[in-house]
């Protein structure tokens, strides 16, 4: 089995202080997250960027300075910056992160009813003009897909050639308004994708380490962080990315999964090959 790569979303775009005061908000919050996270064995970091005050944004040079300043620190490190931005955020703005240089990035495959009255929105057309920005920069998208519609549309636009392989899922499980993340639905999106493709699990809130487990188990990837839970153990806050990562990294040393580093992980996803298909 393919060594495990383990990926963290340091941030996200709607927790704030007020729900953990480990979220990050400033330049220097987020490179401290991110580099306890990678020394925990995270070889992906997830991106999200927000102003001082923790006002999500998509800016440019606020991922420049973000980027610039994780890789002072760590420069082995994969940089995935989000394309999703935050719910409302228009399709120039969400791809800002796509004018630097950065080797990957997140596709959102689908819309999605995200709560309430908000509604993450991503038409067919949206999903190729990203994914043709993406290509265009040499950029690896990791396709994100919240339930199996979002899996369809990625195999039907793979077939059509707007997606190219190799192609890298990213199951996010948990979203109200999203398929759940009962082992039931883990099994069904992954029994639904390519054999060749790869993928990795992201659970939301009290699915996060259930889901990690499962894809240790079966061959897949992890995502955790404090985007997606904010909880080490039920009603504990975790003090920050780190305890989420190390937790992961004791499953997969029960589970004799070695941890994969940065250079093993793009060897595994086979970031740039796209560039020949």
């Amino acid at each position: 089995m393919e060594k495990l790569i383990i990926t963290c979303a340091i941030s996200g775009a709607e927790v704030m202080k007020e729900h953990t005061p480990h979220i990050p908000y400033t330049i220097e919050e987020t490179v401290k997250e991110a580099v306890e996270a990678y020394t925990a064995g995270a070889s992906i970091i997830h991106l999200h960027v927000r102003h001082d005050d923790g006002t999500p944004t998509q800016s440019k040079a606020r991922y420049k300075a973000v980027i610039e300043a994780i890789k002072a620190r760590i420069p082995d490190v994969i940089i995935q910056p989000s394309t999703g931005g935050a719910v409302g955020m228009d399709n120039l703005t969400r791809l800002q992160p796509t004018e630097l240089d950065i080797e990957m990035a997140t596709l959102d495959c689908g819309t999605l009813n995200f709560g309430e009255d908000d509604i993450f929105v991503n038409t067919e057309k949206t999903i190729k003009a990203f994914a043709a920005a993406m290509y265009a920069k040499n950029i690896f998208p990791e396709c994100e897909c919240f339930e199996k519609g979002h899996v369809d549309t990625v195999l039907r636009l793979h077939k059509k050639g707007f997606i190219k392989a190799p192609l890298h899922f990213s199951f996010v499980l948990g979203v109200q308004g999203g398929m759940t993340g009962e082992a039931r639905d883990f099994h069904f999106l992954k029994d639904s994708i390519p054999s060749d493709a790869t993928f990795s699990v992201a659970g939301i809130g009290r699915y996060q380490m259930p889901l990690a487990e499962l894809s240790i188990i079966h061959g897949g990837h992890v995502r955790v962080g404090l985007e997606d839970n904010i909880y080490i153990e039920k009603g504990v806050l975790a003090e920050g990315n780190k305890a989420l990562v190390e937790k992961v990294a004791l499953m997969a040393k029960k589970h004799d999964r070695a941890i994969a580093t940065p250079e093993e992980a793009r060897r595994i996803l086979k970031i740039g090959g796209h560039k020949n298909a």
